[in-house]
C-alpha cells in the first residue's frame, strides 16, 4: 500500500501537512475526513509508485464526461432534491452511484466546497470544462428563487432535447461516412495492389500516358514506397485543418460556407435557430436576465455568426432597443418567423413561452430533415463515387484506347 505526502485543511482554514498509508487518493481523502480535515493535494512518496499514480491521475483527467453523464446527474440530483435531501446527501448518493473516475472527483469536490461555505453554483464554477456557463447561471438563479429542483429540472430537459439532437444528425451522417472511409479505403488498396501492375503494364508497351493515368500513378507510387510518411501527411493535415479551424477568421469564412450550403445551410439555421430558443427560453423563464440571457445562450450555439449575432443583440437590447429590432438586421440567419414570435413575445410579455413553443416547431423541422437526410444524401454520393470511379477507369483505360489505335 502506497504513502501518500499530503496537504489539507480543517474546518478553521488551518493548513495541514503529512504522510499517510492509504490504497489510493479517494481513500485518503476519506480517511482525513474521518479526521476532519479536507484533502487540498496529495503525491505517492515512493517513486515508481508516484509515476504509476501520476499516470493514473492523468488518465482521469482526460477522462470525457458525456451528455448522458451529465443529464442523469442533473436529472437524479433534482428528484432527490424535491424529495427533501439536503444538498450534501444528495451529492454524497450520487458520489456512489457515478462510474466515471473524473465526474466522480469533481462531485466529490464539489461537495467538499459546500461545506467550507461555496454555494452550489460557485463550487460549479470550478469546473468549467463540466458545467458550462449556463449550467452556473441556471444553478444560481435556483439557489437565489428557492426553486432548484425545478431548474434542475429544467436543465435535465434542455440536455436531453441537445442530446436527442445531437444523436438525430450523428444518425443521419453515419450511412455517407461508412461510404466515404469505404471508398477511400477501396482507394488505397486500388492504388497499392492494382495500378502498379497496370503501370508496369504500360512501360513495358512504351505508351505514352495522359496527365490524369500519370497522376494516378505517381500517387501509386508514392503510397507503394512511402505508405507510413503518406500516413504521418495524412494526419498531420487533419491536425493542421483542426488547428486553422481555432483561427477565427478561418472560422467565420467556413461557417458563413456552410449556412449557404445547399441541405446543411437550412439545416444548420434551424439547429441554431432552435437552440436559441430553448435556451433563451429557459433562462428567461428561470428569472434570467434577456441581455444576460443572449450572452449565455451566444456560448452555447455553434455557428461563429449566429454567436456574434446574439452578441451584437445583446448590446443593442442593453440600450434599449427590443429584441425582435435587434434580430431583423440579420435577416440571412433568423427567419421572418422568428423575428415576428420574438416580436409577439414581447409585446404579450409571455416572451419564455412562446419561445419553447417556437424551439418544439424547429426540433420537429430537425427531426423530420434528418429522417430524410440519407435518401437525400444517398444520390448525391452516388454521383461522387460514380465519378470517381468513372475517373480511375477511364485514365487507365485510355492509354490502352490510345495503343490499340496506333496499331
Amino acid at each position: 500500500m502506497p504513502n501518500f505526502l499530503y496537504t489539507a485543511k480543517n474546518q478553521k482554514g488551518e493548513t495541514k501537512a503529512g504522510k499517510l498509508e492509504a490504497t489510493n487518493e479517494h481513500e485518503l481523502a476519506a480517511t482525513l475526513r474521518q479526521q476532519g480535515l479536507i484533502l487540498i493535494s496529495a503525491e505517492a512518496s515512493d517513486g515508481e509508485k508516484k509515476f504509476r499514480f501520476d499516470i493514473k491521475k492523468i488518465i482521469a483527467k482526460l477522462g470525457h464526461i458525456s451528455l448522458v453523464e451529465k443529464m442523469m446527474f442533473t436529472r437524479h440530483l433534482s428528484v432527490m432534491i424535491k424529495a427533501g435531501l439536503s444538498l450534501n446527501q444528495a451529492l454524497k448518493t450520487l458520489v456512489e452511484q457515478t462510474k466515471n473516475p473524473r465526474f466522480k472527483r469533481a462531485i466529490l469536490r464539489i461537495e467538499e466546497n459546500i461545506r467550507q461555505g461555496k454555494t452550489f453554483s460557485e463550487s460549479l464554477a470550478l469546473y468549467p470544462g463540466i458545467f458550462n456557463n449556463l449550467y452556473v447561471n441556471m444553478i444560481k438563479v435556483g439557489e437565489t428563487s428557492g426553486n432548484l429542483d425545478e431548474v434542475l429540472n429544467n436543465l435535465a430537459e434542455q440536455m436531453k432535447k441537445d442530446h436527442d439532437l445531437i444523436s438525430r444528425i450523428r444518425g443521419a451522417m453515419i450511412y455517407p461516412a461508412v461510404i466515404v472511409i469505404a471508398m477511400v479505403g477501396i482507394g488505397i488498396l486500388m492504388m497499392i495492389m492494382v495500378v502498379p501492375k497496370l503501370s508496369e503494364v504500360f512501360e513495358e508497351l512504351n505508351v505514352e500516358l495522359p496527365l490524369s493515368t500519370q497522376v494516378i500513378i505517381g500517387i501509386s507510387n508514392f503510397l507503394q514506397n512511402h505508405l507510413i510518411w503518406g500516413i504521418v501527411i495524412l494526419i498531420t493535415f487533419f491536425f493542421l485543418a483542426r488547428l486553422s479551424l481555432r483561427n477565427k477568421a478561418v472560422k467565420r469564412v467556413l461557417h458563413k460556407a456552410y449556412l449557404y450550403t445547399p441541405i446543411l445551410g437550412p439545416l444548420l439555421k434551424k439547429i441554431n435557430s432552435a437552440r436559441f430558443a430553448r435556451t433563451i427560453g429557459s433562462l428567461t423563464e428561470s428569472g434570467v436576465a434577456i441581455v444576460e440571457s443572449l450572452k449565455i445562450t451566444a456560448e452555447t450555439l455553434g455557428n461563429i455568426h449566429f454567436k456574434e449575432s446574439l452578441i451584437a443583440c445583446g448590446q443593442e437590447v442593453q440600450k434599449g432597443k427590443e429584441l425582435s429590432k435587434s434580430l431583423s438586421n440579420y435577416k440571412n440567419l433568423y427567419t421572418p418567423m422568428v423575428i415576428q414570435m420574438v416580436g409577439v413575445g414581447e409585446q404579450t410579455g409571455n416572451l419564455s413561452s412562446i419561445l419553447k413553443t417556437l424551439a418544439e416547431f424547429y426540433e420537429e423541422e430537425i427531426d423530420k430533415t434528418t429522417k430524410n437526410l440519407s435518401s437525400i444524401l444517398e444520390p448525391i454520393i452516388m454521383i461522387v463515387v460514380g465519378a470517381a470511379i468513372g475517373f480511375f477507369a477511364v485514365s487507365m483505360i485510355q492509354p490502352m484506347y490510345s495503343m490499340m489505335g496506333g496499331l
